[in-house]
């Protein structure tokens, strides 16, 4: 159940492109995120959209409180297949904090940025103690407190105590997401539904990072992420068969915020306009609604569009 930082800020470096943009929450503004250009290159970033494909509208097949049902559901169609986009990003993982253990397996290497490699002895002495510094881990899975994640770890202390900060590809963290927010075994198309939300809302904070060190959080504050826990074959199809497809409103990027039924959904966002009911989106896959339906019925107005490579 995403929620939105209250601040302004810049991304550099999302292949290539500069983006700025604000958003805050808790006043009267859309969840429809258009970027203000700050520099000749901020408009890049959404190069990276193919052009949206015109939406066709339907009568209404609502099942839920939270959408409409007495406007037409306009349907997003969905966006022609393009090659795999490559994004990183970074999740503070503020849910094991804090670090009571950390171990590293399946080939996993922690290491000082000098290069000096910690055995899990050392690393220990080094969380134990509470040393400002950071470290980083990888090549394997590193185990923190009782949860597994892969890619690239980074151990940071400022000062506050230690917080890791998992560092890894897009589409993965989509994957973790879906299986955080949804029971996998739930209606195909509404974990698909699930999975563009998710990674419409996570390319909003590539725009706008949490903080230096990381984009989003790992808990409810932003949307749940737990490692390879949330990963399963389900998940991982949901992310692959939307690969890339986000919400695009008006040429900008949909904060596509969203909650566990429409009470909470209409409690928590209901003064910013569009919100998703995940138990709806279940209830409207359960009746043979697509994705692309399902999330036409609580974005109403918006499109899907792709990532595509930059410059391709």
């Amino acid at each position: 159940m995403p929620v939105s930082p209250q601040r302004t800020l810049m991304l550099a470096g999302i292949t290539g492109a500069v983006l700025a943009g604000a958003w805050s929450m808790g006043r009267s503004h859309s969840p429809f995120f258009k970027p203000r250009a700050s520099t000749a290159t901020s408009a890049r970033l959404l190069d990276l959209l193919q052009a949206p494909p015109r939406p066709t509208e339907q009568p209404n097949a609502a099942g839920d409180s939270s959408v409409t049902a007495t406007r037409p559901r306009i349907i997003p169609e969905i966006p022609e297949p393009q090659g795999p986009v490559t994004l990183p990003i970074r999740v503070a993982l503020l849910s094991q904090a804090p670090i009571r253990s950390l171990t590293p397996i399946a080939g996993c290497r922690c290491s000082l940025s000098d290069g000096r490699v910690l055995d899990s002895q050392q690393l220990e002495i080094v969380i134990s103690t509470g040393q400002t510094g950071q470290f980083h881990c990888r090549g394997g899975r590193l185990r923190i407190n009782n949860r597994t994640y892969g890619d690239a770890l980074h151990l940071i202390n400022r000062g506050e105590g230690w917080l890791g900060v998992n560092e890894l590809d897009l589409e993965d963290y989509i994957a973790s997401v879906v299986g955080g927010e949804m029971p996998a075994y739930w209606e195909m198309e509404a974990l698909k539904a699930q999975a563009v939300a998710a990674r419409s809302y996570a390319m909003a904070h590539l725009a706008r990072p949490a903080s230096s060190d990381y984009h989003l959080g790992d808990t409810t504050r932003w949307q749940v992420f737990s490692g390879d826990q949330g990963v399963s074959e389900r998940t991982l199809r949901a992310a692959r068969d939307t690969q890339g497809i986000i919400l695009s409103y008006d040429g900008g990027i949909v904060e596509s915020l969203y909650a566990a039924n429409s009470t909470i959904s209409a409690e928590a966002h209901g003064h910013l306009g569009a919100s998703m009911s995940q138990t709806g989106a279940q209830e409207l896959a359960s009746r043979g609604l697509k994705y692309n339906e399902i999330l036409g019925s609580y974005y109403q107005g918006a499109s899907l569009a792709r990532l595509r490579i930059d410059g391709n």
